[in-house]
């Protein structure tokens, strides 16, 4: 009962404590308890997706995070020795913020090598990726991740066309096309490399 209480009250932190201009992630995406039907459970683990675009706002999420889970098991009596323990997964990474710079060298070397019309400015994306772990271990390098358009063009027209989104990367649906994906890539890559 305590760990459902939390699912649902963990769904407030973006409703009611996050600014509605900035794109916010609490999701409980595993939720694991007991073993048999008719037993009470001694403990439940929940596994949390927090995604932020800045790192305050992130700090924010997860003090919230912890606040309402010690809260609601206080309000439940659980003495302090169960209190809930709340970990930080190594996976569980903060946003991915380029580098204003490095992003328009890259960007004017790849416009150079594979074509201005081929190189669009990118939007924040609430996407997952340990990449911008680099950014924060020292010497703290500038950083710049850019996406490979990887889709069959004509699917993608159909799909703009229908107002549509095709399956990304983590979709069992995606399907990409590997010429010209690879060779774009190599010559992206190559030129960044070049240009830096």
């Amino acid at each position: 009962m305590i760990a459902s209480e939390i699912v649902v009250a963990l769904q407030t932190v973006v409703s009611r404590e996050m600014d509605p201009q900035l794109p916010t992630v609490v999701t409980v995406g595993s939720f694991h308890a007991g073993t048999k039907h008719n037993i009470i459970p001694d403990e439940a683990h929940l596994q949390l997706t927090v995604r932020t675009m800045n790192p305050q706002q992130r700090e924010k999420v997860l003090a919230a995070i912890g606040r309402i889970t010690n809260g609601i098991a206080a309000a439940a009596g659980i003495p302090a020795e169960r209190a809930p323990i709340i970990e930080i997964a190594k996976d569980n990474v903060p946003a991915t913020i380029n580098n204003p710079e490095l992003t328009r060298r890259v960007a004017g070397a790849l416009q150079r090598s594979v074509g201005k019309e081929n190189v669009l400015p990118g939007e924040p994306a609430m996407a997952s990726e340990d990449f911008s772990l680099y950014a924060l271990e020292d010497p703290k390098p500038p950083i710049c991740m850019f996406w490979l358009g990887a889709s069959d063009p004509a699917k993608l027209k159909e799909a703009k066309e229908r107002g549509a989104r095709l399956p990304g990367p983590h979709s069992s649906e995606f399907a990409p096309v590997p010429e010209p994906t690879i060779r774009t890539g190599v010559t992206a890559m190559s030129s960044a490399v070049l240009e830096l």
